[in-house]
């Protein structure tokens, strides 16, 4: 409301109708300080363009916004931007869509490819586990780019692309700073932060700069003591210090409070060498280390942040990324040629006992988990698990130049994926006969290879119809996808000798990375094209309208459970009607854009059978919303920015959740599992942000104050009515965040408060095996409402940062 009445206010102006290019008629005295907006440079187009030239929907963070808002990482910068949504298990294991193109995937590794791109400065670096959740220091900025971007970024930006841009080292001079703070967290411990950077020119025509960075964010969700009993085996799991083992009681002493504590670490070496005026080349070598201890859920049927897990459980996230850009002029063209190599490797440990007991109370698991010696033992699982990413990318364009009146961009790109995928589930103590051979305690092992392959030819072509008025352009994208997936998975003979899979379904004798055999090893290829068409508008020098139509993709895969289809590609077209305006003599910005987007087949994924993400086409959705962004500069000391987004996001037919035998959804049924008309997952139907800062001259030196609002509306958390009604919806809500600071000289302190009213917010709600299990209703007195997880954003955090500049 506050935003809605400021863009009232500033239409209703008088001085809204005068145009930027337009003299004033008033000059202001000598001595007074003029508000205005810096211009804002992004290379969304592959070209380094202003903002508001750009005839696409893209919001952008800068480096002066990322450290006003004091943003570090993922979670605290994707709440400043209405188009997108997400959700996120820990550090690194975040969903990510954009404009409410949902269907609630669970991040499973053998899941889909998401549907938006994150890109780290020219690299693709999206992973199905999630994206890379790079520590957001000396960044140039944050560029969102909303709706399909199929043309220029292919497969990996159905929906949307975002992109991270470093800053660079620059040869023009000697630039150092160092930032350090502490805060602490309601109901958690004590964080700490230490950042680095040093920019040293070594020559007229080259420099390296040099980036440091370590983080400890303090744990906030207690896992409390607790026991769990089994009807079949008879015997209770304990994870309390004081618990006495016996033949019927097993003692982990797992129970902590301030569980989920995570650290950070990472750098980045830069050099930037100026061949001349017209060649550079600049190269980068980045890497981060997290690790995350605990569980960032609670279980609210326990009370506030609070778990009872029986086994310790930690993620570790390890990346590392070379990379290289060669830039230069051949003629009055513009190249550009972009290699990097990204190695990621992640590892978890967590409970999964969740699974073990509900299977155990509905079904008599229990009953077939046994030891050498026939004795039923405690039958809880716990997941060890390994992900090894290789990724490589090659992209070679020419541009030509930018002020012509026909301008193109057009290039080659080629991508290639291969994820090595380890799962453990364990029980300790298990019968060898139950165990798969050559892994220890292991009731079911995934050992598998992923690869995705991507190549394509891409282009945009634009013509000025009436100079600097009226603008064409169309654009294309011709790809190849070849994605394969296989390996062993399953049981041991053992335990399941009758099975298709596992073991017993081997269709190969040779061993296969350890696993006894290859169960299943296919591959899907696909072909196709991509295409856009804009027209653009530039009703004076300071205001743009535009009309867009645009599609994207996202390559179909093999199903982890190998007897299952391989799924399709899905498709997304998007039709937009969108404005950049700026007023006042550059005071004001106001931009935003209505659309309507159709997809087309959609990518749903599942918990099947043993807990398995299957993979089915589903029907067809549609998404209608509109998007705005303002930014004021109402004096030269107070500035107010926003953003808005409004999603009418609905299946447009029956989701009956089978397919025919062509793989195409089956949308006719008695009764479908999500009927037309039901909302997609994940996003609201509204979000927004705004905020306000104020500052003043204190004697030669600078204070501000500033607070920053967010609001996300109410959202499902499954498309499947009987699931969202087992789980629950999210609830919507509302955040505040405050700061003040101080700067003088080369100095700068900033105190903060986020989360002021220290609201709790669900970010993700899930459960660990199927819904229909894991939350059934009034089978567990302590559980009535079954076992469902929430993950919420960080408690009320008070902290003080100290900055110094060189």
């Amino acid at each position: 409301m506050p935003l809605a009445a400021a863009i009232c206010l500033a239409i209703a102006a008088p001085a809204f109708a005068q145009d930027a290019s337009a003299p004033s008629s008033a000059t202001p005295p000598k001595d007074q300080k003029v508000a205005q907006l810096s211009t804002v440079t992004v290379t969304a187009q592959k070209r380094t363009e202003n903002l508001q030239k750009v005839p696409i929907s893209i919001q952008v963070l800068g480096t002066e916004k990322i450290e006003q808002l004091h943003i570090n990482s993922f979670d605290d910068y994707v709440k400043y931007l209405p188009s997108v949504s997400y959700q996120s298990a820990a550090p690194g294991f975040s969903e990510i869509y954009m404009r409410g193109i949902a269907s609630g995937g669970d991040g499973n590794h053998s899941g889909s490819r998401p549907s938006v791109g994150v890109y780290l400065d020219e690299q693709p670096v999206t992973t199905v586990t999630g994206p890379l959740d790079i520590h957001m220091y000396d960044i140039a900025r944050v560029e969102v780019l909303a709706g399909p971007q199929g043309s220029l970024y292919g497969a990996s930006a159905q929906s949307g692309a975002l992109r991270i841009i470093t800053n660079k080292p620059d040869p023009q001079g000697f630039a150092a700073s160092y930032t350090a703070g502490v805060d602490t967290v309601a109901n958690g411990g004590i964080g700490n932060l230490a950042e680095g950077m040093l920019n040293v020119p070594i020559s007229s025509n080259a420099a390296i700069r040099l980036v440091g960075w370590h983080e400890r964010d303090a744990g906030y969700v207690d896992n409390i003591p607790g026991t769990r009993t089994y009807p079949s085996w008879g015997g209770t799991v304990s994870n309390t210090s004081s618990c006495t083992p016996s033949s019927l009681m097993v003692c982990t002493h797992a129970a902590k409070n301030h569980y989920n504590d995570n650290t950070t670490n990472g750098g980045r070496a830069a050099l930037r060498v100026n061949l001349n005026d017209d060649w550079s080349i600049d190269g980068t070598f980045m890497g981060q280390k997290t690790t995350a201890n605990g569980n960032m859920a609670s279980d609210t049927a326990l009370g506030d942040l609070a778990i009872s897990h029986f086994y310790p459980e930690w993620q570790t996230d390890r990346w590392w990324q070379a990379a290289m850009t060669v830039q230069g002029k051949i003629g009055n063209f513009d190249l550009t040629y972009a290699y990097a190599h990204l190695k990621r490797n992640q590892e978890e440990h967590n409970d999964y006992s969740d699974y073990s007991f509900w299977y155990d109370t509905l079904a008599g698991y229990g009953t077939y988990i046994y030891d050498n010696s026939g004795a039923l033992i405690n039958p809880s699982q716990y997941i060890i698990g390994k992900d090894h990413y290789t990724m490589d990318s090659h992209e070679l364009r020419l541009a030509s130049p930018k002020d012509s009146r026909l301008r193109a961009v057009g290039g080659l790109f080629w991508e290639k994926s291969v994820h090595d995928i380890e799962q453990r589930y364990m029980i300790n103590g298990l019968s060898d006969a139950l165990t798969v051979p050559g892994w220890p305690n292991t009731i079911w092992l995934t050992e598998q290879v992923r690869t995705d392959k991507d190549e394509a030819v891409f282009g945009e072509l634009s013509y000025d119809l009436i100079p600097d008025t009226l603008t064409a352009t169309i654009g294309g994208r011709y790809f190849r996808a070849d994605n394969s997936l296989g390996g062993f998975y399953g049981f041991s003979s053992g335990f399941s000798p009758s099975s298709s899979y596992g073991q017993a379904g081997c269709i190969s004798p040779t061993p296969f990375r350890g696993a006894p055999c290859l169960d299943f090893n296919k591959n899907v290829k696909e072909t196709g094209s991509l295409g856009k068409i804009n027209l653009t508008w530039n009703i004076s020098p300071t205001k743009m309208v535009y009309a867009t139509r645009s599609e994207g993709y996202r390559p179909g895969g093999i199903n982890r459970r190998g007897s299952l289809p391989p799924y399709k590609s899905d498709y997304l077209t998007n039709y937009e009607l969108g404005w950049k305006t700026t007023w006042l003599n550059n005071r004001l910005s106001f931009n935003g854009s209505v659309f309507q987007e159709d997809w087309k087949d959609f990518q749903f994924s599942i918990l099947g059978a043993n807990g398995l993400t299957e993979i089915r086409n589903a029907n067809q959705a549609q998404v209608r919303g509109m998007e705005t962004e303002l930014n004021w500069a109402a004096t030269y000391n107070l500035q107010l920015s926003g953003g808005v987004a409004f999603y009418d996001a609905k299946l447009t037919a029956n989701y009956c959740g089978y397919t025919d035998a062509n793989g195409k959804p089956v949308t006719a049924c008695a009764t479908p599992e999500a009927p037309k008309g039901s909302q997609l997952p994940v996003t609201p139907k509204f979000k927004g942000n705004l905020v306000a800062r104020y500052t003043w001259d204190v004697g030669n030196n600078e204070a501000y104050l500033q607070g920053a609002v967010v609001h996300v509306g109410k959202r499902r958390s499954d498309l499947r009515t009987l699931e969202n009604s087992l789980v629950g919806d999210m609830p919507a809500y509302t955040t505040l965040d405050l700061s003040a600071g101080y700067n003088w000289a080369s100095f700068s302190v900033n105190v903060y408060v986020n989360n002021v009213f220290d609201k709790r917010a669900a970010l993700y709600k899930y459960t660990e095996c199927a819904e229909s299990v894991c939350a059934a209703h009034g089978v567990v007195p302590q559980y009535p409402n079954g076992q469902v997880y929430t993950v919420t954003n960080q408690p009320r955090t008070i902290g003080v940062r100290f900055t110094q500049d060189f």
